[in-house]
């Protein structure tokens, strides 16, 4: 990792100079993944206050830490481990968005709904994948009585609504026979 200073870089004790250059060992297997990567440190000092900044690009990201501190080494420091949580957020965003799940319910199967059996290579029914579908999820409909659900289920088998006369959740289900069992909630 290139590294360029701006502003009076402060001779550190050997321990510390070490306890730094581990640190940007660090940050640097974080962000070099492909090419070499720059950072940019700038170092201020007001009165009794040392402030540096880092700045980085990874993927395109910019990565900015600001450490303060009464020396440089602490501000250094935090600069670097305030970097350090960014470059990790933008990594893992990064692979979330372009490494999907994979499905395992029909890993290895020659057709959904058949799984190949593992001895005797024949297919066998497996059960089918359960899936749910939100129909209207959004719409905000308005509460209706129990006689407008009555003129609304027509040919459907059941219909769930909110009942205006008693403010709760009910559903309304078509017998086989022809007439309704009310559920309320």
């Amino acid at each position: 990792m290139n590294i360029s200073y701006a502003g009076k870089r402060p001779e550190l004790s050997p321990d510390q100079t070490r306890k730094l250059d581990q640190k940007w060992d660090k940050l640097a297997k974080l962000i070099e993944w492909k090419g070499q990567r720059e950072a940019h440190v700038v170092i201020t000092t007001e009165r009794h206050l040392t402030n540096v900044e880092v700045t980085c690009n990874y993927y395109d990201h910019p990565l900015v830490g600001i450490g303060s501190g009464p020396d440089y080494f602490t501000a250094a420091c935090a600069a670097l481990e305030k970097l350090e949580k960014q470059a990790l957020k933008v990594r893992t965003k990064f692979r979330d968005t372009k490494r999907g799940p994979k499905d395992k319910s029909l890993e290895g199967a020659s057709e959904p709904g058949a799984v190949v059996a593992a001895e005797e290579n024949e297919p066998v029914e497996a059960e089918p994948v359960v899936r749910i579908y939100r129909v209207n999820h959004h719409e905000q409909r308005k509460p209706m009585t129990l006689d407008e659900a009555i003129l609304e289920i027509e040919d459907r088998p059941y219909i769930v609504y909110r009942d205006a006369d008693k403010e709760c959740i009910s559903v309304l289900i078509r017998r086989p026979d022809g007439n309704f069992d009310l559920i309320e909630g």
